[in-house]
């Protein structure tokens, strides 16, 4: 039998991972993981833009050149595109992706732009304010949120299913 046919649909399944009907929180190593592997690739392109300039331009004299300036602009552009457009379209960033994690909303609901970009370019300025304390909360509190979690009312959870 089909569900034209009658039969009842089986309930939605969640993309986040649940147990025992909650989410399961993203442990903390995991999470440093994701926040580095996405700041090595914003890094990585101020570095490259850096050393295109040197070998371009005759060595250190030629700091500020083009392809520096290009390469700032690019990690800039990144940076936005990375951690507030693609988040607050699909949960992930490239390391949030990379480590099977995905940000929510405290309902379980989409991030959105707005909320992506208030998590990361105000929550987590605030977060390394406090000497990192913003960040340490994510390790010793039940939900595992952070500050900047907290200002955006969300969280992160693991993806997938047990």
């Amino acid at each position: 039998m089909t569900v034209a046919q009658g039969l009842p649909r089986p309930p939605a399944r969640s993309r986040t991972a649940r147990h025992g009907g909650k989410r399961l929180r993203a442990p903390f190593p995991l999470r440093c993981g994701a926040l580095l592997i996405d700041y090595i690739a914003l890094v990585s392109l101020v570095v490259a833009g850096t050393l295109l300039s040197r070998m371009l331009g005759g060595g250190a004299r030629a700091a500020g050149s083009s392809a520096e300036t290009a390469g700032i602009l690019l990690a800039i552009a990144m940076a936005l595109f990375n951690l507030g457009i693609i988040p607050g379209l699909t949960g992930f960033t490239l390391g949030k992706w990379a480590t099977g994690l995905r940000i929510e909303r405290n309902n379980g609901g989409n991030l959105g732009i707005g909320r992506a970009l208030l998590r990361h370019f105000i929550g987590y300025p605030l977060s390394f304010a406090l000497l990192g304390l913003g960040f340490v909360m994510a390790a010793v509190t039940v939900h595992g949120r952070g500050l900047h979690d907290i200002i955006a009312g969300t969280i992160v959870v693991r993806e997938g299913s047990i």
